[in-house]
């Protein structure tokens, strides 16, 4: 539902709070680009590009943000669905069970995690980072595609059982089609939590071969160097494809949150 400005000083209005609402985060972003090119200007940005195991790291990035994003898409819808349109003994009980774990932050979790991955045999994979990141993203991703599942109507899964279909039928022929909104924002917020996050790759992610891009910068960053201008290259190179997901994503992404928040 949206809400229409219909006299001038309305929407002149509106549009001053919405600037003031976004110039705190547009000014960091233009300090940053700014940042990236003083001093040698383009050539900070070539200098980030021939760190060693550049490539690589982006590669590791991207299998990790894959998978992740897979293992959240999948528990979630399926979690959704259960949860909106099963009938299930004490449902309630465990959704609001699953929503308590967004209070856990991730340096909590650190040391049963260490010891957890150590005693598995997966310390130093990306696995280590993988089941952790996706563990934290499905409790908010459930939230939102339950809201956005309980908008469909059981008509239409009544109608699938009369024609004979299975609870799976259901699920694949239903739900995967009609949330497509829904998913691509999931989509969008996980691969801003698994590509932006330093704290798991930094602890679990010793061998240089399975490191991430967000720990690029440490390579401008050391005991007799602090070359600011590399770092802010590095990060505006490590938001690029956030960026065009989001560009490519983007009516769905703002379609399914708004669904997903209101329903």
């Amino acid at each position: 539902m949206f809400i229409e400005a219909r006299s001038r000083r309305a929407r002149i209005i509106m549009q001053v709070v919405l600037s003031l609402a976004v110039l705190p985060y547009l000014f960091p972003l233009i300090a940053m680009v700014q940042g990236s090119l003083s001093g040698q200007g383009w050539t900070n940005y070539a200098r980030v590009l021939a760190v060693p195991g550049f490539a690589l790291f982006f590669r590791n990035s991207a299998i990790i943000a894959a998978i992740t994003i897979a293992l959240v898409l999948a528990v979630t819808m399926l979690a959704a669905f259960g949860f909106s349109k099963l009938h299930m003994r004490a449902r309630e009980m465990y959704f609001w069970a699953l929503l308590a774990c967004l209070t856990l932050p991730e340096v909590v979790l650190l040391t049963p995690l260490f010891v957890t991955a150590s005693t598995l045999g997966l310390y130093n994979t990306y696995w280590s980072v993988i089941l952790p990141l996706a563990a934290l993203q499905v409790p908010f991703a459930v939230l939102l595609a339950r809201n956005f599942v309980n908008g469909i109507p059981d008509e239409l899964f009544e109608a699938s059982r009369v024609d004979g279909a299975s609870v799976y039928q259901s699920f694949w022929y239903i739900i995967v089609p009609l949330t497509r909104p829904i998913m691509a924002s999931i989509v969008i917020i996980t691969l801003i939590a698994a590509w932006n996050d330093y704290l798991f790759p930094l602890v679990f992610l010793q061998d240089t071969g399975t490191q991430t891009v967000t720990l690029i910068p440490q390579f401008f960053v050391g005991q007799f160097t602090n070359d600011q201008t590399k770092v802010l290259a590095s990060a505006v190179i490590t938001a690029l494809p956030e960026v065009v997901a989001y560009l490519c994503l983007q009516r769905l992404f703002e379609r399914g949150l708004a669904a997903g928040a209101l329903k």
